[in-house]
């Protein structure tokens, strides 16, 4: 008798402890080298110094934006999340689409004479394996929205790469620009350190009051003070970019000494049409719908039956068996169940809130795409209204600032005029030069939330749609 049913038993232990051994199986490699950081942490005499990124000497500055932004798309910890987020969404999609798990019950009658008896003899032992198998068409819905989810998540890290680029371009520019104002502000303290040694001479003769001598002396100061305070921003805008390379702050990091200069996008019509067909957060919002439509028609087959297959064997024994026609032979059934979908309100609620959500999700589609648009709109204007003042304190404020310095210096040179109008004049340019700075990288930001928000690349610029 234990030889028939014995096997059976074999399968199901060897089925637990196959089990068991499959759930340590490491699949993943970037999980292997996460469970090992995480050994050597519990182990590490200081796993807080360890865990601070290291400096990279490579990316020491100055460097093109491209170098940095090349940098973060393979450094980067959230577009690695993102990434990750992606297979685990792709690894959904064969679950969905395999059925459950067939369901495997042993049950024996060692009692005797507490056991079952039929014409057939008495029972000794009984097995029945079960398969659950969805009604038509649930198993490729549920995939499907499986794999829509997943598209989601793939667009959701092309989001993310061009959210890193973007925050790359606006942290370097944003450091250009300081590095700038230094630069700038270090040159005028140069001048400023001329105008105190000409206000001294004119003391010394007695052309001037002692007064010129301190205010100049005063603003040489202000200006030290001035440095000091973008010396501290240099340092905060070079540990946000480090945070987007996954470096340590410590990395000398640096921006370009001057900026291309280009006219960028004039086709706003263009980048309406790039930003309606390329954004990825608008394709994620397309994948969604198709999501909801999927979990739609899951929930229209819920008026539809599952069915349950079940193979049922019970050896019998004519050993003590009562009745004595017993044969000894084993019964063999097949059975079939199924759930009867008779809650008519449950239904028809699932289907009608599938229903609403697709609305919803289409909806908010349609919220983003506008957004979108004013968005590109906003951007375009800004960007365009940029270059402009770019070209107008190039070409007129900067010149004209400096040519009026120049002249009141020769003015209070010769005794034409009087030491706060030369001092205003200086102050004039320091302050016009520092604004054409942050314009450029004002500009540059403009236009790398405008690559975001479009997809990627601005369309190149056409000769016949250039302003004249």
């Amino acid at each position: 008798m234990p030889c028939r049913w014995m096997p059976l038993v074999l399968v199901v232990a060897l089925s637990w402890f196959g089990g068991c051994h499959a759930s340590r199986v490491v699949r993943d490699p970037e999980y292997a080298q996460l469970a090992r950081a995480i050994a050597r942490s519990q182990t590490s005499s200081d796993p807080a110094a360890e865990a601070i990124p290291p400096v990279v000497d490579r990316l020491a500055g100055p460097q093109p934006v491209e170098v940095y932004v090349e940098f973060a798309l393979a450094q980067n910890p959230e577009i690695h999340a993102a990434r990750k987020e992606v297979e685990a969404a792709a690894c959904r999609v064969p679950q969905a689409a395999s059925l459950d798990d067939p369901t495997l019950s042993v049950m024996g009658f060692p009692f005797v004479p507490n056991v079952p008896q039929t014409a057939s003899g008495r029972g000794t032992v009984r097995m029945s394996a079960t398969q659950e198998i969805p009604w038509v068409g649930k198993l490729r819905a549920r995939a499907a929205a499986a794999e829509a989810e997943a598209e989601v998540a793939r667009r959701r890290l092309a989001t993310a790469e061009l959210e890193v680029i973007e925050q790359v371009k606006r942290a370097y520019y944003e450091l250009y620009f300081v590095q700038r104002s230094i630069r700038i502000t270090t040159e005028e303290r140069r001048l400023l350190d001329e105008i105190v040694q000409i206000a001294q001479v004119k003391y010394q003769t007695g052309e001037v009051s002692q007064q010129d001598v301190l205010r100049a002396q005063l603003e040489l100061a202000n200006l030290e003070n001035e440095l000091i305070r973008l010396r501290q921003e240099q340092a905060s805008a070079q540990a946000q970019l480090a945070r987007l390379l996954h470096v340590s702050p410590e990395t000398p990091l640096a921006a370009l000494e001057r900026l291309t200069d280009d006219r960028g996008p004039t086709d706003l019509e263009r980048l309406y049409e790039q930003a309606v067909a390329s954004r990825p957060e608008l394709h994620a919002q397309l994948a969604m719908i198709e999501r909801d439509r999927q979990n739609l028609d899951l929930a229209r087959l819920g008026y539809f039956p599952d069915l349950a297959l079940t193979v049922d064997w019970a050896e019998m024994s004519r050993s003590r068996a009562m009745a004595p026609t017993a044969d000894g032979l084993d019964d063999v059934g097949i059975g079939m169940m199924v759930n009867v979908p008779i809650y008519r309100k449950r239904l028809d609620a699932s289907v009608r809130e599938a229903e609403a959500q697709t609305v919803a999700s289409a909806r908010q589609y349609d919220a983003l795409r506008d957004r979108t648009v004013e968005q590109v709109k906003d951007l375009y204007a800004r960007a365009t209204s940029q270059h402009e003042l770019i070209g107008l304190f190039r070409s007129e404020i900067v010149p004209k600032a400096e040519q009026a310095f120049e002249a009141s210096l020769a003015a209070y040179q010769a005794g034409r005029t009087d030491f706060l109008q030369l001092l205003d004049n200086w102050r004039q340019v320091l302050r016009f030069q520092v604004a054409l700075a942050r314009l450029e990288s004002q500009r540059q930001q403009t236009l790398a939330t405008l690559e975001r928000l479009v997809g990627g690349e601005l369309p190149a610029q056409h000769a016949d749609s250039a302003r004249p």
